[in-house]
């Protein structure tokens, strides 16, 4: 295992990665987060997302009992801002119209229970929600991509302890997007096999960055990780977006969610925060055969609870740079137990 300074390609953006595992020995003397509490009632009456209670606008939530969907209040994206945005006289001053609309989907009623604590079904409805508006945004004409994503935890600027994620549906494809889908597509033309297909295969001959696999999905650190516990989550066959899974690759999706959460609560202990999403193809009626359905888990905590990974100087100046490696990443994840640490015996 390489233990001096490497640059790692990262295949799937195009983009190079710093890799400076002797530096994971330096003293810390950096800031020290706080600790959210851990415990939650598991209904909130001053909660905005909680059954029952009022929304901005006077809105109440119906007295749910699975996931709720609903239009987002603050929105982000708005479906008729259009001539919002005045044409440019000068090539260097560009602004285009963006439009769009906003979901917020809550897991459960639950206040107090992220998507580690969940058993599998209510995870596969969490899943199943997700891929029908999903489908149902992608399926409007001026829309051309869904992105589906959670923030959990206030260290990623979650502004509710409710379980959340939310689904921003847009007219033009987001940068992430347009550099992986030039990466998948190019390696397409040249191959005639999708990118991650080949990827995942390549990793499971080596199996020294596999965190957890079943028959349809894998989790790994992958190879050009970035953030210290990153892990990305892929399908094993081309599938452009979650409303394409089978039941059967649902399950397994949901398997591999409560494996990846439960792992990351038990590293610190702690409810783990990160920001997760999937990326789907785009939404423009096109077909898709150089795209594999693919989940990133960001997650920013470094040595403890208490200390994260900042991006900051160099990696905003230059390029993204880690400490440890991707496999000593794996083997910490990989060696914790699949119980979660609120659920073991004492």
């Amino acid at each position: 295992m390489l233990d001096t300074p490497h640059r790692r390609y990262n295949a799937l953006t195009g983009e190079w990665v710093l890799v400076s595992p002797h530096r994971a020995k330096r003293p810390w003397l950096g800031q020290v987060e706080k600790l959210s509490p851990e415990t939650l009632p598991a209904y909130d009456p001053t909660c905005y997302l909680c059954p029952r209670n009022e929304r901005a606008g006077g809105i109440f939530n119906p007295d749910y009992v699975n996931t709720f969907a609903f239009e987002n209040d603050f929105a982000a994206l708005l479906p008729d801002s259009v001539d919002e945005v005045p044409a440019s006289s000068h090539p260097l001053f560009v602004s285009v119209p963006e439009t769009g609309h906003c979901l917020v989907v809550c897991f459960s009623p639950r206040h107090d229970l992220t998507l580690p604590e969940l058993d599998l079904p209510a995870i596969e409805n969490v899943l199943s929600t997700w891929a029908q508006n999903s489908a149902d945004m992608g399926n409007e004409d001026y829309i051309h991509y869904v992105q589906v994503f959670e923030n959990k935890g206030a260290m990623m600027g979650c502004s509710n302890p409710h379980p959340h994620s939310q689904l921003w549906a847009q007219s033009q494809l987001p940068n992430e997007i347009i550099k992986e889908l030039a990466t998948q597509t190019e390696y397409f033309k040249i191959n005639n096999r999708p990118l991650l297909v080949d990827y995942v295969k390549e990793e499971h001959k080596r199996k020294e960055r596999i965190l957890f696999s079943n028959d349809h999905f894998t989790a790994l650190v992958p190879y050009w990780a970035v953030w210290p516990f990153e892990v990305l989550v892929t399908a094993h066959r081309p599938s452009a977006s979650l409303k394409e899974l089978s039941a059967s690759e649902t399950s397994a999706l949901a398997e591999v969610f409560k494996q990846v959460t439960t792992r990351y609560d038990n590293l610190f202990e702690i409810s783990f925060p990160y920001s997760m999403g999937f990326h789907q193809a785009p939404a423009d009626g096109q077909p898709h055969p150089e795209w594999v359905l693919h989940a990133h888990f960001y997650p920013p905590l470094l040595r403890s609870a208490t200390v994260r990974k900042f991006m900051v100087g160099y990696e905003m100046l230059a390029m993204p740079q880690r400490d440890i490696t991707p496999e000593v990443a794996v083997e910490r994840l990989r060696s914790l137990s699949d119980v979660h640490y609120k659920h073991r015996e004492k």
